[in-house]
Protein backbone atom coordinates (compact mmCIF):
# COMPACT_ATOMS: atom_id res chain seq x y z
CA UNK A 1 0.00 0.00 0.00
CA UNK A 2 1.41 3.38 -0.94
CA UNK A 3 1.87 6.11 1.61
CA UNK A 4 -0.67 8.33 -0.15
CA UNK A 5 -3.35 5.60 -0.13
CA UNK A 6 -2.71 4.86 3.54
CA UNK A 7 -2.69 8.58 4.40
CA UNK A 8 -6.03 9.09 2.60
CA UNK A 9 -7.59 6.12 4.43
CA UNK A 10 -6.22 7.40 7.71
CA UNK A 11 -7.73 10.85 7.20
CA UNK A 12 -11.09 9.40 6.14
CA UNK A 13 -11.34 7.29 9.30
CA UNK A 14 -9.52 9.35 11.93
CA UNK A 15 -12.43 11.62 12.85
CA UNK A 16 -14.24 8.86 14.76
CA UNK A 17 -11.30 8.75 17.20
CA UNK A 18 -12.02 12.19 18.70
CA UNK A 19 -15.13 11.18 20.68
CA UNK A 20 -13.42 7.92 21.67
CA UNK A 21 -10.45 9.87 23.04
CA UNK A 22 -12.80 12.14 24.97
CA UNK A 23 -14.69 9.16 26.39
CA UNK A 24 -11.43 7.57 27.55
CA UNK A 25 -9.77 10.65 29.05
CA UNK A 26 -12.75 12.78 30.16
CA UNK A 27 -10.51 15.81 29.54
CA UNK A 28 -10.47 17.88 26.31
CA UNK A 29 -6.73 18.58 26.39
CA UNK A 30 -5.78 15.01 27.23
CA UNK A 31 -8.17 13.82 24.49
CA UNK A 32 -6.41 16.03 21.92
CA UNK A 33 -3.04 14.68 23.02
CA UNK A 34 -4.26 11.08 22.84
CA UNK A 35 -5.79 11.68 19.39
CA UNK A 36 -2.57 13.20 18.04
CA UNK A 37 -0.38 10.51 19.59
CA UNK A 38 -2.62 7.85 18.03
CA UNK A 39 -2.31 9.37 14.56
CA UNK A 40 1.44 9.76 14.98
CA UNK A 41 1.81 6.14 16.04
CA UNK A 42 -0.40 4.99 13.15
CA UNK A 43 1.76 6.88 10.65
CA UNK A 44 4.93 5.59 12.28
CA UNK A 45 3.66 2.00 12.10
CA UNK A 46 2.06 2.18 8.65
CA UNK A 47 3.98 -0.92 7.59
CA UNK A 48 2.22 -2.97 10.30
CA UNK A 49 -1.24 -2.20 8.92
CA UNK A 50 -2.58 -5.06 6.82
CA UNK A 51 -4.15 -3.72 3.64
CA UNK A 52 -7.83 -4.56 3.45
CA UNK A 53 -8.27 -4.97 7.20
CA UNK A 54 -10.48 -2.71 9.30
CA UNK A 55 -8.50 0.51 9.73
CA UNK A 56 -10.93 1.84 12.34
CA UNK A 57 -10.37 -1.19 14.55
CA UNK A 58 -6.62 -0.85 14.05
CA UNK A 59 -6.70 2.84 15.03
CA UNK A 60 -8.94 2.12 18.01
CA UNK A 61 -6.53 -0.56 19.23
CA UNK A 62 -3.61 1.85 18.97
CA UNK A 63 -5.56 4.50 20.92
CA UNK A 64 -6.71 2.08 23.60
CA UNK A 65 -3.19 0.73 24.10
CA UNK A 66 -1.75 4.24 24.34
CA UNK A 67 -4.40 5.18 26.89
CA UNK A 68 -3.81 2.05 28.98
CA UNK A 69 -0.03 2.55 28.96
CA UNK A 70 -0.41 6.22 29.96
CA UNK A 71 -2.84 5.26 32.71
CA UNK A 72 -0.46 2.64 34.10
CA UNK A 73 2.45 5.06 33.94
CA UNK A 74 0.45 7.73 35.81
CA UNK A 75 -0.74 5.22 38.42
CA UNK A 76 2.82 4.05 38.99
CA UNK A 77 4.10 7.55 39.70
CA UNK A 78 1.12 8.73 41.75
CA UNK A 79 1.51 5.99 44.34
CA UNK A 80 4.34 7.72 46.18
CA UNK A 81 4.21 8.33 49.93
CA UNK A 82 3.65 11.93 51.01
CA UNK A 83 5.77 13.31 53.82
CA UNK A 84 3.70 14.70 56.67
CA UNK A 85 4.99 16.71 59.64
CA UNK A 86 4.54 13.82 62.10
CA UNK A 87 6.60 11.35 60.01
CA UNK A 88 10.33 11.58 60.48
CA UNK A 89 12.85 10.44 57.90
CA UNK A 90 13.76 7.43 60.09
CA UNK A 91 10.11 6.36 60.31
CA UNK A 92 9.76 6.76 56.57
CA UNK A 93 12.91 4.68 56.00
CA UNK A 94 11.52 1.95 58.28
CA UNK A 95 8.20 1.96 56.42
CA UNK A 96 9.96 1.81 53.05
CA UNK A 97 12.23 -1.03 54.19
CA UNK A 98 9.27 -2.98 55.57
CA UNK A 99 7.28 -2.39 52.39
CA UNK A 100 10.21 -3.53 50.25
CA UNK A 101 10.59 -6.73 52.27
CA UNK A 102 6.85 -7.42 52.14
CA UNK A 103 6.78 -6.77 48.38
CA UNK A 104 9.73 -9.11 47.89
CA UNK A 105 7.97 -11.78 49.96
CA UNK A 106 4.73 -11.38 47.97
CA UNK A 107 6.57 -11.56 44.64
CA UNK A 108 8.48 -14.64 45.74
CA UNK A 109 5.26 -16.37 46.78
CA UNK A 110 3.48 -15.23 43.63
CA UNK A 111 6.14 -16.67 41.34
CA UNK A 112 5.84 -20.05 43.09
CA UNK A 113 2.17 -20.34 42.09
CA UNK A 114 1.32 -22.72 39.23
CA UNK A 115 1.54 -20.99 35.84
CA UNK A 116 -2.19 -21.43 35.18
CA UNK A 117 -2.90 -19.20 38.22
CA UNK A 118 0.13 -16.94 38.10
CA UNK A 119 -0.30 -15.73 34.52
CA UNK A 120 -3.90 -14.43 34.83
CA UNK A 121 -3.18 -12.84 38.22
CA UNK A 122 -0.10 -11.01 36.91
CA UNK A 123 -2.08 -9.70 33.94
CA UNK A 124 -4.86 -8.60 36.27
CA UNK A 125 -2.32 -6.83 38.51
CA UNK A 126 -0.98 -5.09 35.40
CA UNK A 127 -4.41 -3.52 34.95
CA UNK A 128 -5.98 -5.71 32.30
CA UNK A 129 -9.72 -6.40 32.50
CA UNK A 130 -11.07 -9.94 32.77
CA UNK A 131 -12.26 -10.02 29.14
CA UNK A 132 -8.87 -8.79 27.90
CA UNK A 133 -7.07 -11.50 29.88
CA UNK A 134 -9.49 -14.11 28.54
CA UNK A 135 -8.71 -13.01 24.97
CA UNK A 136 -4.96 -13.03 25.56
CA UNK A 137 -4.95 -16.47 27.17
CA UNK A 138 -7.61 -17.91 24.85
CA UNK A 139 -9.67 -19.00 27.87
CA UNK A 140 -13.33 -18.42 28.79
CA UNK A 141 -13.86 -15.37 31.01
CA UNK A 142 -15.32 -17.54 33.80
CA UNK A 143 -12.14 -19.61 33.86
CA UNK A 144 -10.02 -16.47 34.08
CA UNK A 145 -12.11 -15.06 36.96
CA UNK A 146 -11.95 -18.38 38.79
CA UNK A 147 -8.18 -18.68 38.38
CA UNK A 148 -7.58 -15.13 39.58
CA UNK A 149 -9.80 -15.74 42.60
CA UNK A 150 -8.05 -19.01 43.42
CA UNK A 151 -4.62 -17.44 42.89
CA UNK A 152 -5.49 -14.72 45.40
CA UNK A 153 -6.67 -17.34 47.90
CA UNK A 154 -3.49 -19.40 47.42
CA UNK A 155 -1.38 -16.27 47.80
CA UNK A 156 -3.18 -15.26 51.02
CA UNK A 157 -3.01 -18.78 52.45
CA UNK A 158 0.69 -19.11 51.67
CA UNK A 159 1.49 -15.63 53.02
CA UNK A 160 -0.41 -16.22 56.29
CA UNK A 161 1.74 -19.32 57.01
CA UNK A 162 4.94 -17.25 56.99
Amino acid sequence: MSFHTFHAQLLENAEFLKPVAMALTKDPEAAKDLYQETLYKALKNKDKYLEGSNIRAWLYTIMRNLFINDYRRAAKYSSSIELTPNITNNTLADVNAENMLRTKEIKGTLYKLPLSFKKPLLLYCDGFKYHEIAEMLHEPMGTVKSRIHLARKLLCTTMSRH
